[in-house]
């Protein structure tokens, strides 16, 4: 085969186009060279990988490679078939074994394919842990072949999650309400099928069988064209809401009954609310690109606020090392420490049903108390010098306070911004908020000005 291209290794999974980038053989020595990096770690204990994966075209043949090479490693596999990521984060600790790896793309385009990883105690194989072992490996690393062959036990793990989902929410105190959710043809339909039988309400289901192709819109709710269908079922059901799932259903993304796009921060507060009625003084996670007024919330609402990077195996760590009720990013990943401070796209769907049914007031009332701040989300600009670029940024705004946890922020009394490379693609993604809209689109147009002139 031709050189393998480095830039698949990302900083949460390994991820590319199918096959040129990724294929069987490169999925062959992912997977050998996640068994050599877990025994340097002594994390082989029970010498057992939970492998899952999504419903894309080339998932079965990289599911198979990869799993070939598990055995080959000496380890055996436990096949839990087409499932959706959070599934998989529960397999991996109800069989305790001691990796589990999702065979997926994500939100991806068709033609993408990659591999997500996670190790025993939840700790996830990420930019920052494990994964620039395994690239050394996969790039011209020697792996040994075990003297023995491990099994493939092939087995199903949906109903024991779905009995442990249903078991942190009282389904006595949902009212009847009407809700649309949009799978996308990915991995969640068929959760969220299966709690809306055991739930009093009406679903109207929208693509909700898998299919690789994505022929109705691409798995990603958080481009707004994908999810437009979504919003016209909404209002023509006159639904309490509607929810949208991206390809491995691991992200949520919600509408009010008016149709009308939910920022996945306010999200956040709303949920960290909840919470923290039944935890009085918790601690709640949170990305450092939420609006200011997620930590306002939490603070009001009595928890403590900790900010922290953005991306799922980041936020996961945070959210153990704090245990953490509940954590959650603008871009519609929720985490639960009652599912292993993992996403759970039913978890979020029955919690959205108990706040409305507690409530009695809708989504977009709830929501509005939230709004405080004027902003614009992720604005990319396809940068060369990314970090030069950041360091000019920093120059110009030097009276500013800043913050380097992930990218810049810079904050001023009215106002504040980040700029961070995007960890996923070639870009440089700016957030700007501020109390006075005008102040919004002012800084905007001077950033943009000193990006293209950088």
């Amino acid at each position: 085969m031709s050189s393998i291209n480095p830039e698949i290794f990302r900083a949460y999974d390994v991820r590319g186009i199918y096959p040129t980038e990724i294929n069987e053989e490169v999925a062959h020595k992912i997977s050998q060279a996640l068994v050599s990096f877990l025994n340097s770690q002594n994390l082989m204990v029970n010498n057992v990988i939970v492998v899952g994966r999504d419903c894309r075209l080339s998932s079965p043949s990289i599911f198979k490679s990869f799993s070939e090479g598990v055995i080959r490693a000496g380890v055996d596999v436990v096949d839990i078939g087409e499932v959706s990521t959070d599934t998989l984060y529960f397999a991996l600790n109800f069989y305790q074994a001691d990796s589990a790896v999702m065979i997926t793309a994500s939100h991806n385009p068709p033609e993408y394919i990659g591999v997500k990883m996670v190790a025993r105690g939840q700790k996830f194989i990420c930019g920052d842990w494990g994964i620039s072992e395994i690239k050394k490996l996969v790039l011209g690393g020697k792996i040994k072949e075990a003297g023995r062959l491990g099994n493939v036990i092939e087995t199903e793990v949906l109903s024991a999650y779905l009995q442990h989902i249903l078991g942190l929410i009282d389904l006595k105190r949902i009212r009847p309400l009407k809700v649309v959710v949009d799978a996308g043809n990915g991995m969640g339909g068929k959760i969220i099928e299966e709690l809306a039988e055991r739930a009093p309400v009406k679903l109207f289901p929208l693509y909700f069988k898998p299919d690789g192709r994505f022929p109705n819109h691409l798995p990603n709710p958080l481009i707004p064209e994908n999810i437009k269908d979504l919003q016209e079922e909404v209002a023509k059901r006159q639904a309490s809401f509607g929810l949208a799932l991206d390809g491995d259903a691991d992200r949520t993304i919600f509408v009010d009954e008016k149709g009308e796009i939910i920022s996945g921060d306010m999200i956040v507060a709303l949920f960290a609310q909840y919470f923290l009625k039944k935890e009085p003084e918790a601690n709640i996670v949170y990305n450092l690109t939420c609006s200011k007024s997620v930590p306002e919330i939490i603070k009001e609402s009595g928890g403590r606020p900790i900010k922290t990077r953005t991306g799922h195996a980041f936020m996961k760590e945070a959210a153990k090392k704090h245990r953490a009720i509940f954590g959650g990013e603008i871009s519609g990943h929720l985490y639960f420490q009652d599912v292993f401070y993992a996403e759970c796209g039913g978890l979020v769907f029955l919690l959205m049903l108990k706040i409305l049914s507690e409530t009695k007031e809708p989504l977009s009332k709830l929501i509005k108390k939230f709004k405080r701040y004027h902003r614009i989300g992720e604005v990319n600009f396809e940068v060369e010098d990314r970090e030069g670029t950041i360091k000019k940024l920093a120059e110009v705004y030097k009276e500013g306070h800043k913050d380097w946890l992930d990218g810049l922020t810079v904050d001023f009394n009215d106002w504040w911004f980040n700029a961070r490379p995007s960890n996923t693609e070639p870009l440089l993604r700016i957030v700007i908020e501020a109390k006075e809209k005008k102040k919004v689109e002012e800084e905007l147009k001077r950033i943009t000005g000193i990006i293209n002139k950088t």
